[in-house]
């Protein structure tokens, strides 16, 4: 089996906004398959689809992780969605891999799929109504499948841990919300979600009481999630939703007030030379109870600017929101890992 080679690349990451931004706009002129098509998922069976796959399980939890958008059309005729072996992706999903998945690398088993993902842009020139059509179909088909291959091949009965960023956290609601609605013997093992960088809201929640949000450090079988800014958000922040709730990552509380930097564990910063250093003291943390954010105040937000301005306006913090809170995940991680396996639930 192959497993994950660290790829320490923070000028890969950066690179994707280089690609979105030489895309100047969608386009209609390729038929983009929707949620309800006839869609033939990817092969998950070769070993050539998966990024991480560990040669040996020998941890008792396993984690499933699903990478942000890696990659975006270089030409207005391009089709929207890329292929899975498209391998200017890959090199960013694992670059981005690098400093998210393994936040949780101490904790369990690794798993992540290579998975077809759709344009920006293009997703964003939709009424944020018909969005959810165009995730949920090709994108979607493959991370159900993704999902279902690893729960039947892979994961033995263990008890699994769910993460994801961005267009990856949106793949997890499709699992939490569907495949373990449908599946709820799955469900009962599951550990945590952390949907990051993607809003999960009360409409969601109520519709689905089959999952939870968390309240707390030490809760489990829960929803973790919040969309990093600053006190000023100047223009709309695509990944934050009516609705949407959050949780405050130092604090593990849902209040409003602030937990300061000195209480962070540390932020996973990228280098200049490509490596990561862990930064201690960075950020503190408070949940915006009208947003249903988490606001950081104890940065410059031009000097910590999301790469891609197009989509994400000047104090949204998306790109750092696994960076400035990476420690707190993972410890948190442990914690409700060690509580799940101790039977508190």
């Amino acid at each position: 089996m192959k497993t994950f080679k660290r790829c320490y690349c923070a000028l890969c990451i950066l690179l994707i906004a280089a690609v979105f931004s030489a895309c100047e706009g969608p386009t209609d002129s390729v038929s983009v398959p929707v949620a309800g098509d006839d869609i033939t998922a990817s092969d998950y069976s070769q070993n050539d689809n998966w990024m991480m796959l560990p040669k040996e399980s020998d941890k008792p939890v396993d984690v499933f992780y699903l990478y942000p958008t890696a990659w975006g059309m270089e030409d207005e005729e391009d089709n929207p969605i890329c292929t899975i072996d498209y391998e200017p992706m890959r090199k960013r999903a694992q670059a981005i891999a690098a400093g998210q998945a393994t936040a949780f690398e101490t904790v369990g088993n690794i798993y992540a799929p290579y998975y077809r993902q759709i344009d920006a842009a293009y997703l964003l020139s939709k009424p944020i109504s018909e969005q959810p059509q165009y995730t949920d179909g090709v994108p979607g088909t493959d991370a159900l499948a993704a999902f279902d291959y690893y729960m039947k091949h892979y994961n033995k009965g263990r008890p699994f841990i769910l993460a994801g960023h961005s267009q990856g956290s949106v793949m997890t609601k499709l699992i939490l919300f569907q495949y373990l609605k449908e599946h709820p013997q799955a469900a009962r093992r599951m550990v945590a979600a952390y949907v990051i960088g993607y809003s999960v809201t009360e409409e969601e929640l109520k519709e689905n009481p089959h999952v939870k949000f968390a309240e707390s450090a030490n809760d489990t079988g829960v929803i973790v999630s919040y969309n990093t800014e600053a006190p000023k958000v100047d223009g709309k922040n695509n990944t934050v939703l009516d609705g949407s709730v959050a949780i405050n990552p130092i604090s593990w509380t849902r209040s409003g007030r602030t937990a300061p930097k000195e209480d962070n564990l540390g932020a996973y910063m990228p280098q200049e030379d490509g490596s990561y250093k862990k930064v201690a003291a960075l950020v503190d943390a408070a949940v915006d109870l009208d947003r249903g954010t988490v606001i950081c105040t104890t940065v410059d937000p031009k000097e910590y600017a999301n790469p891609n301005k197009a989509f994400f306006p000047l104090g949204v913090y998306h790109s750092k929101d696994y960076a400035f809170y990476y420690y707190n995940l993972r410890e948190n991680a442990e914690n409700r890992t060690a509580k799940f396996l101790a039977g508190a639930n």
